[in-house]
C-alpha cells in the first residue's frame, strides 16, 4: 500500500482519493498527535485556496479536529505561507492548509504546520497516517463541553500582508508589474501587498471562481503573461501557483525566469550585501546544470538534495543556510519565512531590480540555461514507485545514462504529489534531448499502464 502523505501533505482528485471521510480523519489524526502533549486546550487554524471543493474538505477536517476536542479556526482563502505564518503569529498549536497548489481544479490536497510554522517531519507524518490505517481506536471521543469548537476569523490576510510589507519594505513607486495570481490564492494579498509598495500593477487571472484555478494561467501556464508584459511595455511579470508557495518571472522581453535563475539573481545579490549565509545556496538534483557553473564561477556553493522542497528546508535548518529553492520556483528565504512563499520572493526580485537599476534580462545572464527536456510520463498512482521493476524500462535508462555520460545527465522520479514519473534529460542538443526524453516517457507509460 503506498504511503498516504506525498512530498508535499496528502493529495487527490477530491471527493473521489481525498474525500471528506479522509479529511475528517486526517483532522482526528493530525490534531491528536500535533497537540497530544498539551495540558491546554488546542487550537488549530484552517486555511484552503479557491478551488471549489475547499469548503467540502475544510468543513470535514473541522470536525474530525473538534471531535477530538480541539478548537478549529477557519481563516478562508490565504496563501500556504500565510497559514504558515500565521500559525507561528497567533501561538496556536497547529496549522492546516487545503490546497492542491498548481494541479488542476479536480485535485485538492491537506497538509500540516506545526505550532513553529514548519510543514511536518516524515516521522510525524508516519504516526498521523498509522492511526489512520490503524482504525484510531486509541484516540478520545470527548462529550459535552470538551468537544471543541469551530469560530472563523477573516481578517487574517491583512495580518499576513503587513509582515510581508516589513518583511521586504521595498520601495516600488513608478515599476511596472504584471503579475499573474493563477485564479488562486494570492489574488488578493499579492495585488494589495505590491500597490501598497507604489507599483504600477496591471492584474490578470484574479478573479477565482471555484473552477478555474491554474486553468491556462499561473506559473504552470505563462505565455498569456509573457505577452503581456511586452504588450505593457512592464519591467517585469511574476506568476503565482494556485497556493501562491512558488514563483515564477518574466523579464522585460517576455522571456521565462525560473526558479534557478531567480536563486541566482537573489542569491549573488545577498552575497555581495553580506547576507547569503556561509555563501550557500540549496537546490534539488532537478536544477539545471547552468545554475551549478554559475555558483562555481561566482564562489557560491550549492548544495543538493533530493527533490521536494521539504528536503531543501531540512537541509537549510541543519546547516544554517538561508537561501534554497528549486527549478519549479519554490524558494524559500529562511530568515524571513518557515516555507517558500512566492510573495516574499518576488519583492526580493524587485528588491534586486529597483536597487541594481539594471533589467531583468541583464540580471538573469548572470547564468546560462543549458538545454533541459522534462516530459511527464502518466502511470498509475500505486505503480510510480516501482518502474525500475520492469526491466524493459531499466535497460532502457541505462541505455540513456551511457549516450549522455559527460556530456549532460539522465534523472528519472516519481512525482511526490501526482500520478506521473517525471522524465529529465540535459545535454548540448535540445531537439535531440527532447525526442529521447520524449520516447522514454511512452516506453514507461506504455509498460505500466
Amino acid at each position: 500500500m503506498s504511503r498516504l502523505f506525498g512530498t508535499d501533505g496528502v493529495r487527490g482528485v477530491a471527493n473521489s482519493e481525498l474525500t471528506p471521510e479522509l479529511a475528517m480523519n486526517l483532522g482526528k489524526a493530525g490534531a491528536y498527535v500535533l497537540t497530544k502533549e498539551n495540558a491546554h486546550k488546542p487550537t488549530i487554524i484552517v486555511g484552503c485556496d479557491t478551488r471549489i471543493s475547499g469548503g467540502m474538505l475544510a468543513n470535514a477536517l473541522m470536525a474530525g479536529v473538534c471531535s477530538v476536542g480541539a478548537n478549529a479556526v477557519y481563516l478562508g482563502v490565504l496563501p500556504t505561507p500565510a497559514v504558515a505564518y500565521l500559525t507561528k503569529k497567533y501561538k496556536v498549536d497547529a496549522g492546516v492548509m487545503i490546497s492542491a497548489s498548481h494541479n488542476p481544479v479536480e485535485f485538492n490536497g491537506i497538509k500540516f504546520f506545526s505550532g513553529d510554522g514548519y510543514k511536518l517531519s516524515d516521522a510525524m507524518e508516519d504516526e498521523i497516517e498509522a492511526l489512520i490505517r490503524g482504525g484510531m481506536e486509541d484516540i478520545p471521543k470527548p462529550v459535552g463541553t470538551l468537544l471543541g469548537k469551530v469560530k472563523y476569523r477573516l481578517d487574517a490576510r491583512e495580518d499576513y500582508i503587513k509582515f510581508v510589507q516589513r518583511t521586504v519594505p521595498v520601495d516600488l513607486t513608478g515599476l511596472k508589474v504584471v503579475v499573474d495570481c493563477a485564479e488562486g490564492a494570492s489574488y488578493y494579498t499579492s495585488i494589495e501587498t505590491l500597490k501598497d509598495l507604489g507599483a504600477d500593477i496591471v492584474a490578470i487571472h484574479t478573479d477565482p471562481d471555484g473552477t478555474n484555478i491554474n486553468a491556462n494561467c499561473g506559473s504552470t501556464h505563462m505565455e498569456e503573461l509573457q505577452a503581456r508584459v511586452v504588450f505593457e511595455k512592464a519591467a517585469v511579470g511574476l506568476a503565482f501557483d494556485g497556493d501562491a508557495d512558488r514563483l515564477l518571472a518574466v523579464d522585460e522581453k517576455g522571456e521565462i525566469i525560473d526558479g534557478d535563475q531567480l536563486m541566482a539573481i537573489c542569491g549573488n545579490y545577498m552575497k555581495e550585501q553580506g547576507r547569503l549565509k556561509q555563501d550557500t545556496i540549496v537546490a534539488t538534483v532537478m536544477s539545471n546544470l547552468g545554475f551549478m557553473l554559475m555558483g562555481k564561477d561566482r564562489g557560491i556553493h550549492i548544495e543538493q538534495t533530493k527533490v521536494g522542497d521539504r528536503y531543501v528546508l531540512e537541509r537549510m535548518k541543519e546547516a544554517g543556510f538561508n537561501l534554497g529553492g528549486e527549478q519549479s520556483g519554490h524558494i524559500i528565504f529562511l530568515d524571513d519565512s518557515t516555507t517558500g512563499d512566492g510573495l516574499i520572493s518576488a519583492l526580493h526580485l524587485l528588491e534586486v531590480l529597483v536597487n541594481t537599476k539594471k533589467p531583468l534580462s541583464e540580471l538573469a545572464g548572470i547564468m546560462e540555461v543549458l538545454p533541459q527536456a522534462l516530459v511527464n510520463a502518466k502511470v498509475p498512482n500505486h505503480k510510480k514507485d516501482k518502474y525500475m521493476e520492469y526491466p524493459e524500462i531499466a535497460e532502457a535508462i541505462e541505455q540513456l545514462e551511457a549516450q549522455f555520460s559527460g556530456e549532460g545527465r539522465v534523472l528519472i522520479r516519481p512525482s511526490g504529489t501526482e500520478p506521473l514519473v517525471r522524465v529529465m534529460i540535459e545535454g548540448k542538443d535540445r531537439n535531440v534531448i527532447r525526442e529521447e526524453a520524449q520516447k522514454l516517457a511512452k516506453l514507461i507509460s506504455d509498460t505500466m499502464l
